[in-house]
């Protein structure tokens, strides 16, 4: 389905990942329909939830120029429509963007906030009772697992390959 989004609205190859482009969310009505298309068919496969990746294009370096209000107003689209059909919807690694969209999403998805220092924010979601999860790929778990535990965090260490080995921090 990714051939129906119009060129005009995709971007930059993401850095690290050669098959996947940014898309302009200050014109998020153009592809839209396919985003509402994904999301009817997570209700039929019986999804309880959805996490949306690349929710930070407005601090990217993506070929648009995109603000920080036409993102909150993208990732609360994506919010609305995740809610209409009955599902769940976490935000991930949209870190400068928690306090405007906690009220938002059902929970948060963050990779390796322990490895930069930057998961502090994430305590707005765990006030409101909602639900942290994340991995980090580079760190031991020696180096997160009490801090995640003492913050109410659902960690795991996980290999970037994702290659089926996992180690969850409260399995220690």
């Amino acid at each position: 389905d990714a051939t129906r989004i119009p060129s005009e609205v995709l971007g930059t190859t993401l850095a690290e990942w050669e098959d996947e482009r940014w898309l302009d969310a200050s014109r998020y009505e153009l592809f839209s329909e396919v985003i509402e298309d994904r999301l009817d068919l997570a209700v039929t496969k019986a999804c309880d939830a959805i996490e949306f990746d690349n929710v930070d294009a407005f601090e990217q370096s993506t070929g648009f120029v995109i603000s920080e209000e036409d993102q909150l107003q993208y990732n609360r689209w994506l919010a609305r429509e995740t809610h209409v059909r009955g599902l769940g919807v976490g935000l991930k690694n949209n870190l400068s963007q928690v306090p405007e969209l906690v009220s938002d999403f059902d929970f948060a998805v963050n990779e390796q906030c322990f490895e930069y220092e930057e998961c502090d924010v994430l305590q707005l979601f765990i006030q409101q009772d909602k639900a942290v999860l994340g991995v980090e790929y580079n760190l031991d778990s020696s180096e997160f697992c009490e801090e995640a535990q003492e913050q109410r965090l659902s960690w795991l260490r996980m290999s970037l390959e994702l290659d089926g080995g996992r180690e969850a921090c409260d399995d220690e």
